[in-house]
């Protein structure tokens, strides 16, 4: 048996729960501090960590009688965030002063910020960050920690993606918790993306419940796509770049024309990641944004949301080059009169169907946004 001491994450009890594999009333769980340490944000990152320094104090859950399975499932839950088990003195609430370990980040791993709350924290990225875990977590006894690691920033991505489609309104017509069996529930592969198996049963149309059926999905997050629009000078601006899907499925031209398009990254709205993917992809700044509708872009196959917009944008600059060289993107814009990309739209040259989307809802409010300049 073994004694830890929370001073983050893991004093949120719904993910502390998801991480040991049971509920809260099968731990034993005390208040206590640490002194000498200061719990703080991490810069730049959603968790804490501890600083020494004279005089400061943390407060956190201290989690007595760990079986040796359960430090396992910490440890494999806390490996990716690159911490070292440390054992260190602390005083309950009661006045007993007991020795517990602890989780200290390496020397000059992290740079701390701003001190840290829990109760900020759960309200902004509690929710969030159990639905991150259960994904981590399901990979236990199977991957590695270190192949988690480095796929933590999709696998938040991802958790912000079922967090949302969870908010979207219900059907009046269908209850999932009554009109879907799941049987079985799989994640063979984790990458940049996720492939998720399951074996279930709906209802059908006629009310009867149908046959057992066997699906995979690739699974991934939400992402913003955007057609930057010029009402004075009627023009757009689209992007190509290589795509290795199209590549690979033996498509004669890979490089692929498009709009501006990127992922929604954790705690960041759509609208937010269509002026931040402009900036990064072309090089440009969007004046106003329209949305130009939403939905899945393959339900059949695929759990990635999608978010169109029109943004307004002054295209008087040549186009240029842009793209992330930490995500190896390579990607060139073209500005194109609107005249000469419908006839590319009627000709059946683009193939991307989110650019052809958003095109046909811009053919429907050209005027509408003209006439506002």
């Amino acid at each position: 048996m073994s004694d830890l001491f929370f001073y983050g994450t893991l004093r949120y009890v719904p993910l502390l729960e998801l991480v040991l594999g049971r509920t809260a009333d099968h731990i034993n769980l005390t208040q206590a501090e640490l002194h000498g340490y200061g719990a703080y944000s991490v810069r730049d990152q959603i968790f804490p960590m501890v600083d020494k320094g004279e005089g400061r104090v943390t407060h956190g859950l201290l989690v007595q009688g760990l079986t040796p399975g359960d430090i396992e499932r910490v440890i494999y839950y806390e490996g990716g965030f690159d911490y070292d088990l440390q054992t260190l003195p602390l005083r309950t609430a009661n006045g007993d002063d007991v020795m517990a370990e602890v989780f200290i980040p390496a020397p000059g791993l992290w740079e701390p910020s701003t001190p840290w709350s829990l109760n900020d924290w759960a309200a902004e990225w509690g929710e969030l960050t159990v639905l991150a875990a259960e994904e981590v977590m399901s990979h236990f006894g199977h991957l590695p920690a270190s192949d988690i690691a480095p796929r933590f920033p999709a696998i938040r991505m991802r958790a912000q993606g079922r967090l949302a489609a969870r908010r979207r309104e219900a059907s009046p017509e269908w209850d999932t918790s009554r009109d879907v069996v799941l049987q079985d529930h799989r994640r063979p592969y984790l990458g940049y993306f996720t492939m998720e198996d399951a074996t279930l049963r709906h209802r059908h149309f006629d009310g009867s419940m149908g046959p057992v059926l066997h699906r995979s999905a690739l699974v991934n997050g939400q992402a913003a796509v955007i057609l930057p629009y010029d009402p004075v000078r009627d023009c757009v601006l689209v992007v190509e770049q290589f795509r290795a899907p199209a590549y690979l499925i033996g498509d004669p031209n890979p490089w692929q024309i498009e709009a501006v398009a990127g992922m929604v990254d954790p705690g960041e709205s759509p609208e937010e990641a269509a002026r931040r993917e402009t900036r990064e992809e072309a090089n440009i700044e969007v004046t106003e944004l329209f949305a130009a509708g939403d939905g899945y872009s393959s339900s059949g196959s695929s759990t990635e949301f999608l978010h169109l917009f029109v943004g307004l944008a002054d295209l008087d600059e040549p186009a240029s080059t842009g793209g992330l060289e930490t995500e190896g993107e390579d990607i060139r814009s073209h500005i194109v009169p609107f005249a000469a990309f419908m006839d590319q739209l009627d000709q059946g040259k683009l193939k991307n169907v989110p650019l052809i989307s958003i095109a046909n809802w811009l053919a429907r409010n050209r005027e509408r946004l003209r006439a506002d300049i």
